[in-house]
């Protein structure tokens, strides 16, 4: 049996978060959850302030080649952005863009920011430019697929997820945004049956795969978190997989309207500081357009 000494410090008692949940006809819970998992939330780690540290000294130099100056810059930000500082890490990728404008990873994470901020036109430019200069990089393909999906152009986002998709039946990410674009473009009966078939033709080894089950309705809320709490190994695993799970279960009650619920949600997928996974990434956005919906449904006296 694992040794499980960190688990009492990773729960917390919320009945009025899932009060929600506990009403939906479409959850399959017999009795409300009272009590919500949560991981520690992450910190920076002193590998990272060293490399930092590091860095900083090493940008001194004056004999640094402008090849060098946008390696050290692109991996200062990739640091920066792992501990959540984007305003930083941002800064960084453009310096080092300015030394090497060839590189297709800093235009992918780019365009990701530029999803966050809801700049969707200038997010489609950013991946374009990734894939014109990788036409293989999948992060991109797939980053472009989800901005489009944010920015409404359903179709495009099919496309684009589908192609994602085919490349790696086995990853159950793909799917699931797949099916996510699917529910917009084609409605939620058709993006389930290609869910299921799309399940059914995996390996089911990823644990991504048990959500899923959890949108096809093979699993109780109760069960899924259940399971990740026994198959998670460490803290940080702990953290890594209640950031999808509740980003995606968000996902599920917006989809039903009820928007309190999924407010909850998104901010439990925050609040591990899982900075580096999407789902802590697009968290924010799905927020702010959530905000954004209810501003506009106000009357204006």
């Amino acid at each position: 049996m694992r040794n499980m000494r960190w688990l009492p410090l990773t729960i917390v008692g919320s009945l009025l978060l899932l009060s929600g949940c506990a009403t939906s006809t479409s959850t399959q819970n017999s009795q409300p959850w009272h009590y919500l998992p949560m991981a520690v939330p992450l910190q920076s780690t002193t590998q990272q302030e060293v490399q930092l540290a590091r860095i900083d000294q090493i940008l001194l130099r004056e004999d640094l080649t402008e090849q060098d100056k946008a390696q050290i810059y692109y991996e200062r930000g990739l640091i920066n952005d792992s501990l959540g500082l984007r305003d930083l890490a941002r800064l960084d990728f453009n310096r080092s863009l300015s030394y090497n404008p060839a590189q297709p990873d800093v235009f992918n994470i780019l365009g990701v920011y530029f999803t966050q901020s809801g700049m969707y036109d200038a997010a489609y430019e950013a991946f374009d430019s990734t894939l014109e200069l990788d036409e293989t990089h999948q992060y991109a393909e797939r980053n472009r697929g989800i901005a489009l999906y944010y920015g409404g152009r359903y179709d495009l986002a099919v496309r684009d997820l589908l192609k994602h998709y085919n490349d790696d039946g086995n990853d159950p990410y793909r799917a699931i945004w797949l099916y996510l674009a699917e529910q917009q473009k084609s409605g939620n009966e058709q993006a389930t049956e290609a869910l299921r078939a799309h399940f059914q033709a995996s390996d089911k080894k990823d644990w991504g795969w048990l959500i899923a089950r959890l949108y096809l309705n093979d699993i109780s809320e109760e069960a899924f978190f259940r399971e990740i709490m026994r198959s998670s190994t460490d803290n940080a695993q702990l953290a890594q997989r209640l950031c999808e799970g509740y980003f995606y279960l968000a996902k599920r009650y917006q989809s039903q309207g009820d928007l309190g619920s999924a407010v909850a949600l998104y901010k439990l997928a925050m609040a591990g500081n899982v900075y580096e996974f999407v789902e802590h990434r697009y968290s924010m956005l799905e927020l702010s357009l959530i905000a954004q919906q209810l501003n506009r449904a106000v009357p204006v006296s």
